[in-house]
């Protein structure tokens, strides 16, 4: 076994040619990861198991409890036998010591004359030294070698039958969607008995490991290792995490390639976010896309949240995309337009819940592209949910009404459902009906003149004060102002506004008119201009 030596070996070498198995014979072939001396008593926290103990007995040759307790500590440590020297500490050894090794077949070796403990850990170190070296250099010629297969490999069966000719274990593969394959192949009856005999010996490492492929957090498979043969070892789950990796590195090349395609049936997605299809033609698209049945669904709009923001892989981010709100139930398409991407999710599942679902997968993208200060690369907004595949123009272009809201006015906010805009997409409807800019002026102009006459923050205050439902301690805190100070502006505020100005009626119209102002102040310089104009005068 590569990087171990068994004690059938051990017993060939040098400085064991006066030595004698005694007890426990029937575990001659255990393996031996190291080698340590030990002469104290309390060894069973010390130890990880395969390590073969040399002692003088020193600390229990005179005191056969002592030694019985000392043998079944390394038993229940797994160590991988016992080597005594027989002399000054240890004449004899008891029968019950004798018995207690063969019972377990714990190897029980006696040194019949004085050994030099030192060059017999030097000599097996040096071979297990090399051995280990030699493991290492095995595996990395092996990932090399795999790595330069996947340029000419198609199939994962063709990686999995590599590492079969390096391990010779038995290899299942359980893909994601339920196929199995067998390398070497395995005939079919007998097929579910192999099936059945790995769920039971599942947590036996030395028979059966296994592990799953995972792509962008998506898991695609699982590679299972038996053997009933031998042991496995660390070394083949060594083996079977490369291949793993490279397994996994072949899927996502796949997944990559297919996903540029996909970019390329982006045209026709523009025409259909446009209006530009009939219910006919979405129904044949969607029928070779395995999404015939799917009547409901949203578009969500992603971009850059900044120009500092480094460049997205529009490819990779697709494949993020898709992985994550496949598993929230949506069939996903993607196009590209006006430099940002833009994703129709068509619901598969309850449409009660698809908004708990879009929020739960966007989370996790956010998780995943975000810096290390925790800020997000990316910015979303989500459209209108609309009921018919016809109307997803409705989404797309209420999806475009939110990111716009959102860029202007929502300072610290990337992500948003247009739903939940509730007043900002009243503002936006009056703006496009009617002028609301003299409107505006009507109610705030006294307060904007003032402020930017005498440089203040009387706006400011009366937003904080109309939020705090005119609690001026609440008011004071938030503005961190004293109450005096606070107390010389709300009269500066009943001056210019009125007395009345927190009366309901009034005080509710106020308060829309500052988000209105705020909205269109976000879009151009018209309050700016026509103040100055006001203070010329």
């Amino acid at each position: 076994m590569k990087g171990m030596l068994s004690l059938q070996e051990i017993m060939q070498r040098t400085h064991f040619e006066k030595a004698e198995v005694i007890a426990g014979k029937k575990g001659i072939n255990r393996l031996v990861k190291w080698v340590h001396v030990v002469e104290i008593t309390v060894i069973e926290k010390l130890l990880n198991g395969q390590e073969l103990i040399l002692s003088t007995g020193v600390s229990f040759g005179d005191n056969p409890a002592a030694f019985h307790s000392f043998v079944q500590q390394l038993i229940n440590s797994h160590a991988a036998g016992l080597c005594i020297e027989k002399g000054r500490y240890t004449s004899t050894i008891p029968e019950e010591i004798i018995a207690l090794a063969d019972e377990h077949h714990f190897p029980l070796i006696l040194f019949h004359e004085e050994v030099s403990f030192v060059e017999i850990t030097q000599d097996i170190h040096s071979v297990l030294i090399n051995q280990q070296y030699q493991k290492i250099s095995e595996l990395e010629m092996y990932a090399q070698s795999l790595n330069k297969k996947l340029l000419t490999i198609s199939h994962e069966e063709e990686i999995l039958s590599y590492l079969h000719e390096h391990i010779g274990a038995q290899i299942i593969y359980e893909k994601e969607n339920q196929d199995v394959y067998f390398i070497p192949s395995v005939p079919i009856h007998k097929r579910k008995e192999l099936v059945s005999a790995l769920s039971k010996i599942d947590n036996d490492e030395d028979l059966h490991l296994k592990q799953p492929i995972q792509v962008l957090d998506k898991q695609y498979g699982v590679i299972h290792l038996y053997s009933k043969d031998r042991p496995l070892s660390e070394f083949d789950l060594l083996m079977l995490d490369r291949t793993v990796t490279a397994l996994a590195q072949h899927l996502l090349r796949g997944l990559y390639v297919e996903e540029k395609r996909r970019l390329e049936e982006s045209e026709w997605l523009r025409s259909w976010l446009d209006g530009g299809q009939s219910l006919e033609s979405i129904r044949e698209f969607l029928s070779r896309h395995d999404s015939i049945f799917v009547k409901n669904g949203v578009v969500l709009l992603c971009k850059k949240n900044g120009p500092d923001v480094p460049s997205l892989d529009k490819t990779y981010l697709t494949l993020l995309f898709r992985s994550i709100f496949e598993q929230q139930g949506f069939s996903v398409f993607f196009t590209e337009m006006k430099n940002t991407l833009t994703v129709i999710l068509l619901n598969h599942r309850d449409a009660g819940k698809w908004k708990e679902r879009v929020k739960e997968g966007i989370s996790n993208l956010i998780s995943k592209q975000c810096d290390k200060n925790g800020r997000t690369f990316l910015r979303l907004s989500i459209g209108k949910y609309v009921h018919g595949l016809e109307q997803m123009s409705k989404s797309y272009w209420t999806a475009w009404e939110a990111m716009k809201i959102q860029e202007q006015l929502l300072n610290g906010v990337y992500s948003s459902f247009f739903e939940d805009l509730h007043i900002y997409r009243l503002i936006s409807y009056m703006q496009k009906q009617q002028d609301l800019r003299e409107f505006v002026m009507e109610y705030l102009e006294p307060v904007i003149v003032h402020d930017q006459k005498h440089n203040g923050k009387l706006l400011e205050t009366l937003k904080v004060y109309l939020s705090c439902n005119g609690s001026k301690k609440e008011t004071a805190n938030q503005l961190f102002i004293v109450r005096q100070t606070l107390y010389h502006r709300i009269q500066k505020l009943e001056s210019l506004l009125g007395e009345d100005f927190m009366h309901a009626e009034k005080r509710l119209v106020i308060e829309f008119m500052i988000m209105v102002y705020e909205y269109l102040n976000s879009t151009n310089d018209y309050f700016e201009d026509s103040t100055k104009t006001t203070l010329n005068l």
